[in-house]
């Protein structure tokens, strides 16, 4: 006869013994910035993922997954890099950066070396990229140079003389639009308009995603300008869809808003999710972020 505590232990067995022909199980942390949240994986031992894109899709649907705005690889790094970034969507597409997803990299790695602050230097699809862990949950990008050149932001919008697209005409869904385009390593397209509560993100952000103007899909930032130093905006990521905050987005808007005269080069850019300050310093034409990054929870998962 086979007692209850018996029979326990040996389903127990049965289920750890069964385990790795079900998924393999990854260890995770949820992070988010300003609302705009992400899956992080240790990936330190290995050079690729440890999860395919459509894993990574599966982990980000919030019904049957953890649910997240992407899954980040923390890889290790070589040369001079402390490390390498990969990251997949949560429709499995992979981009070149995520900003706030840098930031909630960086924070993670802090973390993981029980550190309050650090500096890391980061490999991406987009270039170094040098993120600060400050004090208060703060942490300040280095996130470069912006791309004008509208060819490798890429686009095919009309270029003024000197190479950058903005205010070019568009039309998108019976209406015209002035767009400026600026890529941060990954493209944007962004739209300035006299009140935000007018747009209907889910209907208009698929159709400049996917015209045929931006080749490699586009960003897309609708902003309204309330002050020369405070911008408020609405996303849509190419990839993700309507989100609460885009890193890369807002300091791709705050160079549009110069370029167009709207604004000053520091400025406060409100998203859903909440405040980031971005600087576009004159003295070496390179962008800084700083914002947010918080943990949320860990835990295991299998995946299939």
């Amino acid at each position: 006869m086979v007692t209850a505590s018996a029979g326990l232990l040996r389903a127990a067995l049965c289920a750890l013994l069964a385990a790795p022909a079900l998924g393999f199980i990854p260890h995770f942390h949820k992070y988010e910035g300003l609302g705009n949240d992400f899956i992080l994986v240790d990936n330190r031992e290995t050079a690729d993922p440890v999860l395919s894109p459509e894993q990574s899709a599966k982990l980000c649907d919030r019904n049957f997954g953890i649910g997240g705005d992407g899954v980040i690889f923390a890889l290790p790094g070589e040369g001079d890099l402390d490390y390498k970034m990969r990251i997949y969507n949560s429709d499995g597409s992979e981009p070149e950066m995520c900003g706030n997803g840098i930031r909630c990299m960086a924070r993670f790695l802090a973390d993981l070396d029980g550190e309050k602050e650090a500096t890391y230097r980061i490999g991406t699809g987009a270039g170094l990229i040098v993120p600060v862990v400050g004090g208060g949950g703060l942490v300040t990008v280095d996130m470069g140079p912006p791309e004008l050149n509208g060819p490798k932001v890429p686009t095919t919008l009309p270029t003024g003389a000197d190479g950058a697209v903005v205010a070019a005409p568009l039309e998108v869904a019976g209406q015209q639009w002035s767009v400026t385009c600026v890529s941060m390593g990954n493209p944007h397209a962004i739209v300035f308009v006299n009140d935000l509560n007018t747009i209907k993100l889910a209907d208009i952000g698929p159709l400049f995603e996917h015209n045929a103007v931006f080749p490699a899909r586009t960003n897309t930032e609708f902003v309204q300008v309330l002050s020369r130093s405070h911008l408020k905006m609405k996303v849509w990521e190419r990839g993700a869809g309507a989100t609460l905050a885009c890193g890369t987005g807002a300091c791709a808007l705050v160079v549009a808003a110069v370029l167009n005269g709207l604004a000053d080069r520091k400025c406060t850019v409100t998203l859903p999710g909440g405040d980031l300050v971005i600087d576009w310093r004159e003295a070496d034409n390179k962008v800084y972020m700083t914002g947010p990054a918080t943990p949320v929870f860990s835990g295991s998962v299998r995946v299939q």
